[in-house]
């Protein structure tokens, strides 16, 4: 059974009802090690409809460029980084790319580099990644990060400066962990990042996943979760801004085939500027085993200026009855008056008090970090791209 439930909520600048393609199934999507089973994308194809193809053909190019990023990281005691090759790591089992982009990194990288967190390994310190890149030539990369079993961890990667970069980083969870993992990308505004995360959650594990997209020309992130046994818990939670000329999209896709499974999606954005643009889909797939199931999505987002434009594609695919409960939700909406008339009367000038607006929209997220430097410095970020601008009323 196929279900689709929008709440669409204030109608500017969305697009959902025209996205759902209610005779095929999330399940079927096409997942390869091989770049001949994903030709080059035209932009007529359903996962690329949104996306400006035109502009990527030197990244989405089959050729390795022998690029890399420049790699700096902070690893606790008892966190270890090697390398694999490809062929190892297909040898795992793990998901597999599922479009172009990703199986570029998979097949170009050169290897891939795998974190390490060991069994019952409580770290009080987080594991930092960061990635830079120095001009705008393609990279490949992969990334593999597993934690232990038991195992209690944070892991920040952050991207930065130009490049035109293909990502292929798995995370895998071992039974009763508790991960996060924090992916920024305040990409400079030439960057081109097309990247999938793949997150497999482990028995009675828990996942957080937390994607922080304030920079780039063009990001597009793929966020796929699957379980690896019951009890499983995934939280998928997203925050970006995006100005005139940026294209950001964010995907994901949680599959739940193992039962008693839980998962929470909740993405917040803001766009100002003629031509900013933002996209969010979210696929949720409830199969015949998954008894039990209990999940909910939802996406918002703030219309900050005239021209810019929001598409947010809810998608609750369902093959079983016997679940705790499924559901979903989209909004695309300029100011909440009630705030700013209760703000305005305690003297606060309309500006300012707009200003606070949106921080409050997106304080609920980025407070759920968890890491205080790395939560003012987000919403240092999200104050400088409000400075200056003339608010949409």
């Amino acid at each position: 059974m196929s279900l689709l439930t929008q709440n669409p909520g204030q109608q500017a600048h969305t697009h959902s009802a025209e996205a759902f393609v209610p005779d095929q199934s999330r399940a079927e999507r096409t997942q390869s090690y091989d770049v001949a089973d994903f030709p080059l994308p035209s932009g007529r194809e359903e996962d690329w409809r949104f996306t400006p193809v035109g502009d990527l053909s030197a990244i989405l190019a089959d050729e390795a460029t022998g690029e890399c990023l420049e790699w700096e990281e902070s690893l606790p005691q008892g966190v270890t980084l090697s390398t694999m090759s490809v062929e190892d790591w297909r040898a795992l089992d793990l998901p597999k790319p599922s479009d172009r982009a990703a199986v570029l990194a998979a097949a170009h990288s050169g290897g891939v580099a795998v974190i390490d967190v060991p069994a019952e390994a409580e770290l009080t310190e987080p594991v930092r990644v960061r990635l830079t890149g120095a001009d705008d030539k393609v990279v490949h990369g992969h990334v593999l990060v597993r934690v232990g079993r038991f195992a209690r961890a944070t892991v920040i990667v952050e991207h930065a400066g130009s490049a035109r970069y293909t990502e292929q980083l798995t995370v895998v969870t071992g039974d009763g962990a508790d991960v996060t993992l924090v992916t920024t990308q305040e990409w400079d505004d030439t960057a081109q990042h097309l990247g999938q995360h793949d997150v497999v959650v482990g028995r009675d594990a828990r996942v957080r996943h937390i994607a922080i997209t304030l920079g780039g020309g063009v990001v597009r992130l793929s966020t796929n979760a699957t379980y690896a046994g019951p009890g499983g818990s995934f939280e998928g939670l997203g925050v970006y801004f995006a100005d005139a000329g940026q294209h950001l999209e964010h995907r994901l896709f949680v599959d739940h085939e193992a039962p008693h499974c839980k998962s929470n999606v909740e993405y917040k954005g803001a766009l100002q500027g003629e031509t900013a643009r933002s996209v969010w889909v979210g696929d949720v797939l409830i199969r015949a085993a998954a008894e039990g199931t209990d999940t909910y999505e939802l996406n918002r987002n703030l219309v900050l200026t005239d021209g810019a434009r929001a598409d947010s594609v809810p998608n609750l695919e369902i093959e079983t009855g016997e679940i705790e409960g499924a559901g979903h939700a989209s909004t695309t909406g300029r100011f909440d008056d009630l705030h700013l008339f209760y703000l305005m009367s305690r003297g606060i000038p309309e500006d300012e008090a707009r200003r606070l607006v949106v921080r409050g929209f997106f304080a609920s997220i980025v407070q759920r970090v968890g890491l205080p430097e790395v939560t003012e410095r987000i919403m240092a970020a999200i104050d400088g791209e409000l400075a200056g601008v003339e608010l949409a009323r």
